[in-house]
């Protein structure tokens, strides 16, 4: 299995699809690697995040977070949220080196825009932010046609919307 190691001797495992130029899809959640392949596997159409007045949650969608629930155990979930939320980010966003995208809707009921995306974009040096209107926290999902032609222009070099 694949790792990189950190300078402070953390191992963190990833996936590797393809050839070519490197891409780093990351979310600020603690998921494991196969967050981005289910984003890739989703069957086409809208998907409606959890806890969103007015809108049904497809089967599909329920059985993965039910998985990725029972996956994790209780305690490791905990554990997640609770390292997650009191790690403090900002220094490590300040030393990036390598050209960077940020992604964020402006209805994210999770992590409100002004102290996630835009926060993190501000403290990224030459950052590129685009903003989702009415979007979600799990835009990845809501707004995956509109996501994967955002993603593959910043890679071409391309204007972004």
């Amino acid at each position: 299995m694949p790792f990189v190691t950190t300078t402070d001797g953390t191992r963190i495992f990833y996936k590797n699809w393809g050839a070519g130029r490197p891409v780093v899809l990351s979310h600020g959640w603690p998921l494991n690697s196969d967050s981005w392949e289910a984003y890739k596997d989703l069957a086409d159409g809208p998907f409606f995040g959890h806890n969103r007045p007015g809108v049904n949650v497809s089967r599909g969608i329920r059985d993965a977070f039910w998985l990725q629930s029972v996956a994790a155990g209780h305690r490791n979930a905990y554990e997640c949220v609770a390292a997650f939320s009191a790690t403090d980010f900002r220094g490590d966003l300040a030393r990036f080196d390598v050209p960077a995208l940020v992604i964020h809707g402006d209805d994210d009921q999770v992590v409100p825009f002004e102290v996630g995306g835009q926060a993190s974009a501000d403290l990224i040096k030459g950052a590129e932010l685009i903003v989702y209107a009415d979007a979600p926290h799990g835009l990845t999902d809501t707004h995956k046609e509109r996501l994967g032609a955002d993603l593959l222009a910043f890679l071409n070099g391309d204007k972004l919307a």
